[in-house]
């Protein structure tokens, strides 16, 4: 008796595990990014859901605004405490789809593509929570912080971890649809881009190496 058989995935998530065949390149001038933010019941990974997830992506270093995924959640559960940040009621008249649907959208859209977000980790965590329900296996993007990123300009010795608003006030960025999936990830797009060009101040050779955290496993990620 063959005790031993491999588990059958989707064709979905077997073609997002193809992007990753080849090498990631290095040079963040010809790298994909892909900025994005969820918006959510609540703060806990475990029990919390998305309710929205906004994306942008970057090329050449530029954000391209005709490159963006936006998608409404349909909400198995509501909590009435966070509508007066995101806004999302429970019905509305917004078109929303399955969590299932929307991981299919996500992950078409982002392919190996560079993930960019502020608290990255939760961000992701929520992402991966889609993904076990659907009984699928971790996120594979490499993942980058705005707010590590920050750190490692050395503009502030105190190397605390900012919020986005905080961030954005020092950078000049306007706040506009802010606690909006797709307006975070937009603010969060020009706040990367603000930081890149600090760091190849630093570092006239920026290469995506650079950009990672250290190795190490720090928190959800």
């Amino acid at each position: 008796m063959n005790w031993f058989q491999r588990k059958s995935y989707p064709d979905y998530w077997n073609t997002y595990l193809d992007y990753f065949s080849k090498e990631q390149v290095q040079d963040p001038k010809v790298i994909r990014f892909v900025v994005f933010d969820t918006e959510t019941t609540g703060l806990d990974i475990k029990t919390d859901r998305v309710l929205s997830i906004g994306c942008v992506a970057i090329e050449g270093l530029q954000i391209k605004v005709s490159d963006q995924l936006e998608s409404y959640l349909i909400q198995e559960q509501f909590n009435a405490d966070t509508v007066k940040i995101h806004g999302l009621l429970k019905a509305g008249k917004l078109t929303k789809i399955e969590e299932s649907e929307a991981l299919v959208q996500f992950l078409d859209y982002v392919q190996n593509a560079v993930l960019v977000a502020h608290h990255a980790a939760f961000d992701v965590a929520m992402m991966n929570g889609l993904l076990q329900r659907q009984g699928l296996p971790k996120l594979k993007n490499k993942v980058l912080d705005t707010g590590h990123l920050f750190q490692k300009t050395r503009l502030d010795p105190s190397g605390m971890h900012f919020g986005l608003d905080e961030l954005a006030e020092r950078f000049k960025i306007p706040l506009h649809d802010r606690h909006t999936a797709s307006g975070d990830a937009y603010i969060t797009a020009l706040l990367f881009l603000k930081l890149v060009a600090k760091l190849r101040l630093i570092h006239p050779n920026l290469s995506l190496r650079d950009l990672e955290r250290p190795s190490r496993r720090i928190g959800l990620l």
